[in-house]
């Protein structure tokens, strides 16, 4: 016997009527009535005595009738106990991440999460990949939002369904903000600033093809930030992901995309085996369960 067909039969016992029933529940009349029809075949008892008017319960309806209601309240109980247990559970959950766009997609993990427990508080760290991989090794970081390529052997994750663009920064100035594109060509001869990933740069080394050699590189910098600061003041140009970069005072310091275009992936990953928190756990679950509605 089904919790929701019972919840049927209370309407219909109350309404007195299939028609006003389904009305109540949304559902159509064929439906109601084979759903309670279902019901008296699998008790093996009449439960109703069906008038032209009125639809009235026979002893042994009368008797569910009084059950029902005790199974019910009893279900509501349990179900309101579970949600306020779901809503107690406490803790801190650390995060490590980039500065890209992924963590638009993040924050709507978190606002999710946080509905769901609002007792859970929320540690984010800001740093590369690697750094940010080094302190989930150690026990540091729950988990990290990381930006690929980067070796995920020892973890679990989730691909994050929004694609990294690589750009270009500069000052509002400079002649190359006159173009909608920037090519490799374009900053062969320019002093750069790269980023300290050795992964990283060697993606950005395909990009450039035979140009990477001869680069004059003035800076490596680990946040996208920090380089911003220095193409502001016009000592060079620096290739960032974008996910940062909207965020920035345009006044001071635009981009322009690469072409061809040099796009990346970032994925959500915990250490494999690893015991974690309750905090922890429900947030790994609630990321999965989120991520795969996006994307369904």
């Amino acid at each position: 016997m089904e919790i929701r067909v019972l919840r049927y039969f209370l309407t219909v016992a109350k309404e007195e009527s299939i028609t006003k029933a389904s009305e109540v529940l949304h559902i159509t009349q064929p439906t109601l009535s084979r759903q309670l029809a279902q019901m008296e075949e699998e008790i093996g008892v009449k439960l109703f005595d069906r008038g032209t008017r009125k639809i009235k319960l026979t002893n042994e309806g009368i008797l569910l009738c009084r059950r029902a209601e005790e199974i019910l309240q009893l279900v509501d109980k349990t179900e309101k106990e579970l949600v306020e247990q779901e809503e107690q559970v406490e803790g801190k959950i650390s995060i490590g991440c980039g500065e890209i766009a992924s963590v638009q997609l993040l924050a709507e993990i978190f606002e999710a999460f946080h509905q769901k427990y609002p007792h859970i508080t929320f540690d984010i760290f800001t740093a590369t990949a690697d750094l940010v991989k080094e302190q989930m090794d150690k026990g540091l970081l729950d988990l990290g939002l990381l930006l690929e390529p980067i070796d995920m052997g020892k973890y679990d994750f989730i691909r994050m369904d929004i694609k990294e663009k690589w750009v270009v920064l500069m000052q509002p100035d400079d002649p190359l903000a006159e173009k909608e594109f920037i090519t490799a060509s374009d900053l062969s001869k320019l002093p750069l600033i790269l980023p300290r990933r050795m992964q990283v740069q060697s993606e950005l080394a395909s990009w450039f093809g035979d140009y990477y050699q001869n680069l004059d590189v003035l800076f490596i910098s680990n946040l996208s930030t920090n380089g911003a600061v220095m193409v502001n003041q016009g000592l060079a140009y620096s290739l960032v992901i974008e996910g940062a970069v909207p965020f920035w005072d345009s006044s001071k310091v635009i981009y322009r995309p690469l072409y061809p275009q040099l796009y990346a992936t970032s994925v959500l990953a915990w250490k494999r085996g690893q015991p974690f928190s309750m905090a922890a756990t429900k947030f790994i679950e609630h990321s999965k369960c989120f991520l795969g509605k996006n994307k369904a």
